[in-house]
Formats: C-alpha cells, structure tokens, sequence
C-alpha cells in the first residue's frame, strides 16, 4: 500500500492518525498542494476530485475518500477497533462522524476557502473551479460556533465522543478543532467539557503525527 499525504492539510490528518492508532507502517508520499499538485494529470489519474488523501493498494487500486479509507484499513486492521465493536456502536460512530463532518469541518472549510487567496476560483474541492463567496466567510465562523457549542454539551460527563472509548468520531473532531485555528476560532473559556476533551485527546501519539 501506499498513502498519498499533504502534512498541512486537516483531511488526510484524519488518516494519518487512524493509521497511527491502528500501529500500521505505510509508505507515504507527499503531495504539495501549494503548488498544486493534486491537479496534476499523473495525480488526477489516481482521484479525479484532486484531493488527498489517497490510498493505493497493492493491486493498484485506488480508495480517495477519508472515510472509505477509514472503513478499508478498519477491516484490514480490525485491532484495536476505531469504528466500533459491536454494530450498534459502529452506527454511532459513523453517525457522529457524518454529523462532525458536515456541521464542523465544513462549515471551518466554508469559511477558510472563500477566505483565503490561494482558493480564488477553487472555494470548493476537485477539479471543476467556483468563485470564492464573501458572505460565505462569516457564516461558516457562525457555523463552527454552533458546533463548538454542540460538541461542548454533548461532552458533557463524558470521555470521548462515542461510547466512553476512542474512535474515529475522536479523530475527526480534534481534527477540526484544531482546523478552526485557521480561521481564528478557538475553543471558549466557558467550553470547559471540551476543552477538557481536547486536551486529553491531543496528548495522544497519534494527533502528534
């Protein structure tokens, strides 16, 4: 196998740390999205949405969604379990994941790429361009607050997200959290459940990777 990595980038940080917690060794090659380079044709031919991450197996395949990357190694790798050890807390898992995603990565994403210069005419991921949307900017911050907010009461007397055990729904929360940096938003001094949380889940080896 092989995994294709951009260090900088909060996606394949997901997968990074999966793989870290898992105490698998892939070879990884770096692919510069600063310059690029995921809209390369030699790239694009292994994910046409040009993104990382990407996982090539050794047959040559190609699996391109951090999710669908997740659920392969899960399979492959099934100790220690990060998705879940029953079917019923695989669903929470993959629920908290869905509902992650979509009302905190992506509102950080909404705001951080109609912001920033380098995504002028790339405001939204692949091949195909679209306009960055000023307006877009604050309601994504509004978004990230409300999820902040959401996260915080849902840790609450708890350890971690799913079950009081470790999982992805962890990995990809204290990836966006720390993805909100970058459009200055930080966890507030009254968020106290979350932070707590944050703390303790950045201690481990693998959110150092």
């Amino acid at each position: 196998m092989r995994f294709y990595d951009y260090q900088h980038a909060p996606s394949p940080r997901r997968v990074r740390m999966f793989i870290r917690e898992k105490g698998v060794n892939i070879p990884t090659v770096e692919v510069d999205l600063r310059e690029k380079a995921q809209y390369e044709t030699a790239f694009e031919r292994k994910n046409p949405r040009c993104t990382v991450p990407v996982l090539e197996l050794d047959d040559g395949e190609f699996i391109w969604e951090t999710l669908a990357i997740c659920e392969y190694l899960e399979a492959r790798y099934p100790d220690p379990p990060l998705m879940g050890s029953s079917p019923e807390q695989r669903a929470r898992v993959v629920m908290w994941y869905q509902r992650i995603v979509e009302d905190g990565f992506m509102a950080v994403s909404e705001s951080y790429r109609n912001f920033v210069k380098g995504f002028s005419g790339h405001a939204l991921i692949g091949p195909t361009g679209y306009p960055q949307i000023a307006d877009l900017v604050e309601r994504g911050r509004v978004r990230t607050q409300v999820f902040f907010d959401d996260l915080n009461t849902h840790l609450t007397g708890r350890e971690f997200i799913v079950d009081e055990v470790f999982t992805l729904a962890d990995i990809a929360a204290l990836a966006t959290v720390d993805f909100a940096k970058a459009i200055k938003m930080e966890i507030a001094h009254n968020q106290d459940d979350l932070k707590r949380w944050h703390q303790s889940v950045s201690a481990r080896p693998s959110a150092k990777t």
